[in-house]
């Protein structure tokens, strides 16, 4: 909040001698007098941290589904192992995501997200050149492992340094994400023919972009006594909290019941499906479309255009959503472009595939949708902490089995008509549970119930 809160107040104080107009100021204002160009500092590197990590939360996944087709081949993998492969993100991002909050707490979000991209840039560099499929989802697990405890803290980081602009960089940061997703998707293909056409080259070169994530994080871990240090109190927004802060500060510390509440278990089933059909998007859209007659490369680019869509709606909806006391139209709104995407996709792959590729790609927002109503559905940061690893956590792990299975009826029916169907059917409770994760309330009034 500080940096941020410019309105200013005003009130006649009477002295012995003369009447004089003396400004009155917000605690956040008046610390800001204190430190403002060191805090104007941290704030903009914040910012930087942020857009440059959520670059490097999926090219780790869409740059592999753009040449799954060459490391199945490489790697002599059957359609079921293609498939398990495919179901690792949300597998790792359930079992690492739990483990965020602990971290958090004992080493401040700034060192393990620091943490996580270095995790990131080394299990890109290992996993094209391990040998073998188990090394290839080791090392894959690696780099999983760091984007897991990253996606967990981002919607915390945002809601501890921008509280009143939680709509805005939640937009923000969910733009850089898409932005991410979708060059991957695009330019892996082109740019692994440019490398001599090798697919271990394609996929390493995208630990370059997480290695140059880890500068911003460095200062901020160093940094003692700020919302991203261990040393901060859980919710502050202060680079130090104030005399009276520790008692409020261990009273939001305390943990929630979170499994009390309906919210809560509302919005990790929504997060779980909508997971569910970003990661068969990312991992087999492109082969749905090259299995159709589309060009490899072209079906790349149709993949990117599915993830792009991410980049301006990303930055809308959460603003929207933050501007309804109701997500729900919202939701239901996104569910049937994807219904009415995957029914193109199902008639008309071939024919209709950019018109297939724009309205999955709208679906797919239910993503930044989602981590708004998580900023929403806490009322503090602790909430916040507490609900972000909940519902990422559960919903990745109800995510898991929709890749596996989509592999699986792939190769033992010989077509796509049932896992699209699968795809389509996925979306009727997707849209009751968005609906009921938008409605305006709280876990920390629901878990004290």
């Amino acid at each position: 909040m500080m940096g941020f809160m410019t309105g200013e107040e005003t009130r006649t104080t009477v002295s012995p001698s003369i009447p004089t107009q003396t400004p009155i100021r917000s605690s956040a204002q008046d610390a800001d007098l204190h430190t403002p160009p060191t805090r104007a500092w941290m704030t903009r590197l914040v910012i930087i941290g942020i857009v440059l990590t959520a670059l490097n939360l999926r090219p780790a996944i869409t740059s592999l589904g753009a040449l799954l087709e060459e490391v199945r081949d490489g790697l002599g993998m059957s359609g079921s192992v293609a498939g398990l492969l495919t179901s690792v993100p949300p597998l790792c991002f359930a079992v690492f995501g739990v483990m965020a909050p602990r971290l958090a707490r004992r080493f401040g979000p700034a060192a393990v997200v620091c943490a996580g991209m270095l995790a990131i840039g080394t299990g890109l560099v290992l996993r094209p050149f391990v040998g073998g499929t188990a090394g290839f989802l080791v090392a894959s697990a690696l780099a999983l492992m760091g984007i897991a405890v990253s996606n967990v803290l981002m919607p915390v980081i945002v809601k501890r340094w921008f509280p009143d602009r939680v709509g805005t960089m939640t937009g923000l940061y969910s733009m850089a994400l898409a932005l991410g997703t979708a060059a991957a998707a695009a330019v892996t293909v082109p740019m692994t023919r440019a490398l001599g056409g090798n697919w271990q080259t394609g996929l390493a070169v995208w630990a370059a972009l997480a290695a140059v994530a880890v500068l911003p994080w460095i200062p901020l871990v160093r940094a003692k006594g700020t919302p991203l240090s261990a040393e901060a109190a859980p919710s502050s927004a202060a680079p130090a909290p104030a005399p009276s802060a520790p008692s409020g500060a261990r009273q939001e510390a305390a943990p929630l019941r979170i499994t009390r509440s309906r919210t809560a278990w509302a919005l990790a089933v929504f997060f779980g499906l909508q997971a569910t059909a970003a990661y068969i998007t990312m991992g087999w859209m492109a082969q749905i479309f090259r299995d159709a007659g589309v060009p490899a490369g072209t079906a790349g680019l149709l993949l990117a255009v599915t993830m792009v869509m991410g980049v301006p709606l990303a930055f809308v909806i959460p603003r929207l959503a933050t501007r309804l006391p109701h997500q729900g139209p919202i939701v239901v709104a996104l569910g049937l472009c994807g219904f009415a995407g995957y029914a193109g996709l199902y008639l008309a792959p071939a024919a209709g595939a950019w018109a297939w590729a724009l309205l999955l790609g709208v679906a797919n927002c239910a993503f930044p949708l989602a981590l708004t109503m998580v900023g929403m559905r806490a009322r503090t940061g602790a909430g916040v902490v507490q609900l972000s690893a909940f519902a990422q956590s559960t919903g990745y792990l109800i995510s898991i089995p929709g890749p596996l299975l989509v592999g699986v009826l792939y190769q033992h029916s010989g077509g796509w008509g049932l896992p699209i169907a699968l795809m389509a059917g996925l979306m009727v409770p997707q849209i009751v549970v968005g609906v009921l994760a938008g409605r305006d309330r709280t876990v920390e009034d629901e878990a004290a119930r």
